[in-house]
């Protein structure tokens, strides 16, 4: 899969620790889409990079960490935001 995707969009995997975004589309089916709901992630919403590992990612949302494996992190398609 391209790393950048139509839209000014990229896969949350490959966004550097520190950068600001929005989700803007879930790939994944609606399983992953439930799963992610009930961590407080959902399309639209806006998250911080707080680390890379590997490629799999932590996130903050809304005062939450979440941490997310590289398979979850990258069936996310985000929006950087312009700091």
């Amino acid at each position: 899969m391209d790393a950048l995707i139509a839209d000014n969009t990229i896969t949350l995997d490959l966004i550097p620790a520190g950068t600001q975004a929005r989700i803007a589309q879930i790939l994944g089916g609606k399983r992953l889409a439930r799963r992610l709901l009930g961590l407080g992630l959902r399309v639209g919403s806006e998250i911080s990079v707080l680390q890379q590992r590997n490629r799999g990612v932590v996130v903050a949302s809304a005062g939450t960490r979440v941490a997310l494996g590289g398979t979850v992190a990258e069936k996310l398609l985000m929006q950087p935001l312009d700091p």
